[in-house]
């Protein structure tokens, strides 16, 4: 068989070594990139082949097309798997998760290119690695709730890590931040125009590596970006999402949003909370529930978590209505169970986290 000929799956993870730096791209563009299990294995792959190999001293990690790095995990065949009484949603999940892990703990400098649309399974990628780096055309957020699921690929760390009450808001509105936003956050190390990525690729290739890669990475980076940017919308917006989103539970936060007027925040306010009243309730609750269990949990612990919930969600979460209202049937009318938030119970909501 020769090399062009290979199934068109493993073509789906482009994968070079150039100047000592192992180069992994994901080739789904039509798709944003998002994650097949099949491009989960190939990625993992590489990075344990990498691991061994003493030629390579970093990995680079991207998405190919201007779009974006990666829009997250391929839910639609994860919903149909699951419609169809198989078992490709429970696999998925304990194999990215295990990958997500994996670049966390990697011992080689990993750097991630976030050009566009980072979101959902692409923050549980870029998130592990050593050197985040964002664009003007950045977008990043976990998106989740918005289908009827919760922020998981290690959301429960690494949003609940987010300073004060910013990455509750995040984990729980779903909403996409850019690059100032997210350097701000600490979501995010470095912010390039995407002008100079052509330059990036220039150094990345003619880099000569001493005894500390990962500085020499950072001292290449640091010619070219920077690592704060001004008019970070999140830093005016602070005092008050810190204020809105330590309230005890999802009614709260609601009511208080469209009642309290703190200085000129409140059109903020107002849009946020019909944001909020447009997701599942049931996923709401139960990304709160996580992130605040997340915040007093190590790394492998919230990954735990994260799965035990994930196995019970196709079921008796909000998910397949999600998936049917907004990528197959695209009514936009999801039926969310229950309804509404005053229909929810606690003990709904406890159900998922019993037996950690």
């Amino acid at each position: 068989m020769t090399a062009h000929a290979q199934s068109s799956a493993t073509d789906q993870v482009l994968a070079e070594v150039r100047n000592h730096i192992g180069h992994l791209t994901l080739n789904r563009p039509a798709g944003l990139n998002a994650l097949t299990l099949d491009m989960v294995r190939s990625l993992q792959h590489h990075l344990d082949q990498w691991a061994q190999d003493p030629q390579v001293q970093a990995v680079m990690l991207r998405g190919e097309g201007p779009k974006g790095f990666c829009a997250g995990g391929d839910i639609r065949s994860l919903h149909d798997s699951f419609k169809a009484g198989e078992k490709l949603h429970e696999e998925f999940f304990v194999e990215e998760y295990a990958l997500d892990l994996c670049l966390h703990r990697y011992r080689k400098p990993v750097l991630v290119l976030m050009d566009g649309f980072t979101l959902g399974g692409g923050m549980g990628l870029a998130q592990g690695c050593d050197l985040r780096i964002v664009t003007e055309r950045s977008r990043l957020g976990m998106p989740e709730v918005g289908i009827g699921y919760f922020p998981d690929v290690g959301g429960s760390y690494f949003l609940s890590r987010v300073p004060g009450e910013l990455g509750i808001y995040l984990g729980v509105s779903g909403t996409q931040i850019k690059a100032a936003d997210a350097l701000y956050c600490g979501l995010a190390d470095w912010y390039l125009d995407s002008a100079r990525l052509a330059a990036l690729d220039d150094g990345l290739d003619r880099l000569v590596f001493g005894e500390h890669p990962l500085k020499d990475l950072q001292g290449l980076l640091a010619k070219l970006g920077t690592q704060v940017l001004e008019d970070a919308p999140l830093a005016r917006l602070r005092p008050v999402i810190d204020h809105f989103f330590a309230l005890p539970d999802l009614p709260s936060i609601i009511e208080q949003l469209r009642a309290v007027t703190i200085g000129d925040s409140h059109p903020w306010a107002l849009e946020t909370a019909a944001l909020l009243e447009t997701r599942s309730p049931l996923a709401m609750a139960v990304t709160l529930e996580l992130l605040r269990r997340g915040r007093h949990l190590s790394l492998e612990d919230c990954f735990a978590m994260e799965l035990h919930i994930d196995r019970q969600w196709f079921e008796y979460g909000d998910i397949i209505e999600g998936v049917r209202a907004l990528i197959i049937d695209k009514d936009k009318q999801p039926r969310w169970n229950p309804p509404t938030l005053g229909e929810l119970t606690a003990q709904r909501v406890d159900q998922f986290f019993e037996g950690l």
